[in-house]
């Protein structure tokens, strides 16, 4: 648990940390009860447990539902708002280029009248970065608890913008393996990055009202604020674009991999029938001087079998240069 406490007094912003170690709750939430007029705190919990969340609802005024909320760690991206409280989950995204996957991990953001609360679980933290991006500019800091949510929101959608380069790139070498000459079946890979965009899309498409909600006048933000929320939507709107894109464009990867592959067969097929026709004439003449008959042309003559043997020859040799000239050899 972290906690900082951020206070406005004339001149630039300023930010005081109210803990400075592990097991400092008590000061956390001795801080939560000092905070006062023009000020506001920002408390951070990682992975929390139920007690934590019990802990911090009550200084906090958070409803049991959001508590709820906070403590699950597979919410679909929404947001609510219990009275004074709003709350907007999020899921964060990073691409693991190894092993060509998307990650995924989940924020929960509630602000109110006087602090903000995140809580975060799996591996990815915006939340470090949004408080970087807060420090260089410390200006958004007088909107409130606002400036926190904008500046967590930021930070992950500009992770999102970073994935989908990532996927589209992997995407870019699995199309030029699609089309190479060299006969490799990528079904399984092209499926499992489809498994992996889909996944981002269910983290992005629910997100991107959210933020066009945001980002309009209804909001109830100070209307300074309304600029900023409007680029994190345009990037947002950018950013399920492309997502779209990948996923459109891994639909026609996969149908001419199969495509590639049904033609793969057929030229094999053409080549096993080309095959099959070839032999089938010296084992048609064969067979039939091999029927043991008295009566049979040329078996009394000295040049019978070598004109037989060479009528087969010429026959396989004409119908290789037949199959061969139309393609199937």
């Amino acid at each position: 648990m972290r906690c900082v406490i951020y206070h406005e007094p004339p001149g630039e912003p300023e930010q005081v940390d109210c803990q400075q170690a592990d097991g400092g709750r008590a000061a956390v939430l001795d801080s939560l009860k000092r905070v006062g007029e023009g000020e506001f705190c920002w408390v951070h919990l990682d992975d929390p447990g139920p007690r934590e969340l019990e802990e911090l609802s009550g200084p906090l005024g958070l409803h049991p539902l959001a508590v709820e909320d906070a403590g699950e760690a597979h919410q679909r991206p929404k947001r609510e708002r219990y009275g004074d409280v709003l709350a907007v989950a999020l899921k964060t995204l990073w691409y693991v280029k190894d092993g060509c996957e998307v990650e995924t991990g989940e924020v929960m953001v509630f602000t109110g009248p006087r602090f903000a609360l995140t809580v975060r679980h799996g591996p990815a933290d915006p939340t470090s970065e949004a408080a970087r991006r807060l420090g260089e500019d410390p200006q958004t800091l007088r909107f409130g608890p606002v400036a926190v949510l904008h500046a967590v929101l930021d930070t992950v959608v500009d992770s999102y913008t970073e994935a989908a380069v990532q996927v589209r790139t992997g995407l870019t070498v699995l199309e030029r393996r699609v089309f190479s000459p060299e006969r490799e079946d990528l079904t399984e890979g092209i499926y499992s990055l489809k498994r992996e965009v889909l996944e981002f899309r269910d983290a992005v498409q629910p997100l991107v009202p959210v933020v066009q909600d945001f980002a309009d006048p209804h909001a109830g933000w100070p209307e300074e604020m309304l600029p900023y929320f409007r680029d994190v939507a345009d990037h947002m709107h950018r950013t399920d674009t492309e997502v779209r894109s990948l996923d459109e464009l891994l639909n026609s990867a996969l149908d001419a991999h199969l495509a590639r592959v049904g033609t793969w067969q057929n030229d094999d097929m053409r080549r096993i029938s080309a095959w099959a026709a070839i032999l089938a004439t010296p084992t048609l003449v064969a067979g039939i001087y091999g029927m043991n008959f008295a009566h049979m042309p040329e078996l009394s003559w000295t040049y019978g079998y070598p004109i037989a043997v060479a009528v087969m020859v010429g026959a396989c040799a004409l119908l290789h240069r037949t199959f061969h000239r139309n393609g199937w050899l």
